[in-house]
């Protein structure tokens, strides 16, 4: 079924999101959840400043919904041992720093949030740069 969108540029960055989507590895995919939540923090923290308070709930939900139905998801708790356990900890503060910087409208756990993320998924990207060099 095709849908019309009223915004036209939003409707192609969506598509060439998909796109890109449908060609990565799961490597990639990662690192595409990476840089979506990091980009939605950004956006709420925009949002937060310009007094702009749907905006940024919508921005938030949707950085806790990539950390949680695809980061936290990815994760294989059952065979990942110690370290998969310590990243959903992570990530479970990290919803955490996000749902009190909605609550309280406040940029500083936005900003923790979001260095924890970039470090994470800077390391991560790290791994898949390690991981093509030894091929």
């Amino acid at each position: 079924m095709l849908m019309k969108s009223s915004n036209p540029a939003a409707a192609y960055r969506s598509g060439g999101i998909e796109a890109q989507a449908l060609g990565a590895s799961p490597h990639g995919l990662i690192t595409m959840l990476f840089d979506g939540a990091l980009l939605s923090i950004s956006l709420a923290k925009s949002h937060l400043v310009d007094g702009k308070t749907r905006e940024k709930a919508e921005s938030i939900n949707k950085a806790i919904d990539i950390i949680g139905s695809g980061l936290r998801a990815a994760l294989n708790i059952k065979d990942g041992g110690e370290l998969a356990q310590n990243l959903d900890d992570l990530y479970e503060y990290i919803v955490m720093l996000l749902l009190r910087a909605n609550a309280n409208n406040s940029t500083d756990p936005l900003d923790e949030a979001g260095r924890l993320l970039k470090e994470l998924g800077d390391a991560w990207k790290e791994v898949g740069r390690a991981d093509l060099a030894a091929t």
